[in-house]
């Protein structure tokens, strides 16, 4: 009788693989490491993902969805510059909350041999699609330039997934406070770039 899946079960698989990856990367990525870092069977693996390949892009949609989750809880306001900094710091909260899945999210810890199909990048978009709507009402509120809003999306993404990636590494503390004095100044200006006159 095959193996019936537990979620409980699935869960540790991914946060144990998302781990590996993160600290030792792709080679350290084996059956039965898995098993033995998240307390199952080797077959659990197989019984879940079906193989290694689909448990790393799990891996990713599981971050991305945690992404999406964490960022549509964010309350929005009628001030669009207000919605987009409570979308970057819950933004920069999930990462630093979920460390290893975000540095495999994005590809600061290599996937190796494991690549994403082209559908699977879907999960990503989705996320930023979230960036994309709060900048078109910012638009509309008559805050920032009409303009391609994704486009202006991208340019504030760019910039904070620039500063949480140093933060993640520890580059971010070129000075006291990193935060006050180098992310918020950075969207700022950003921001304020981005005016409706």
């Amino acid at each position: 009788m095959p193996a019936v899946p537990d979620p409980a079960v699935r869960r540790r698989l991914l946060e144990a693989a998302a781990d590996l990856l993160g600290e030792e990367g792709p080679a350290a990525l084996s059956a039965r490491r898995l098993a033995r870092e998240a307390e199952t069977s080797t077959m659990a693996v197989y019984t879940h993902f079906g193989g290694m390949p689909a448990l790393v892009r799990a891996v990713v949609a599981e971050g991305f969805e945690r992404l999406h989750a964490r960022v549509a809880e964010v309350e929005l306001g009628e001030d669009g510059v207000a919605n987009l900094r409570a979308l970057a710091a819950a933004y920069r909260e999930n990462a630093l909350a979920n460390p290893h899945l975000y540095s495999v999210m994005f590809g600061s810890a290599s996937l190796g041999e494991y690549r994403l199909r082209d559908d699977e990048l879907e999960v990503g978009l989705a996320a930023f699609a979230q960036l994309v709507e709060v900048t078109q009402l910012a638009m509309d509120q008559g805050v920032l330039r009409r303009d391609d809003p994704a486009a202006v999306a991208g340019q504030f993404w760019a910039a904070l997934h620039g500063y949480v990636s140093l933060e993640l590494t520890g580059f971010h503390a070129v000075v006291a406070d990193p935060e006050s004095q180098v992310l918020q100044p950075m969207l700022g200006h950003l921001l304020a770039g981005l005016a409706a006159d």
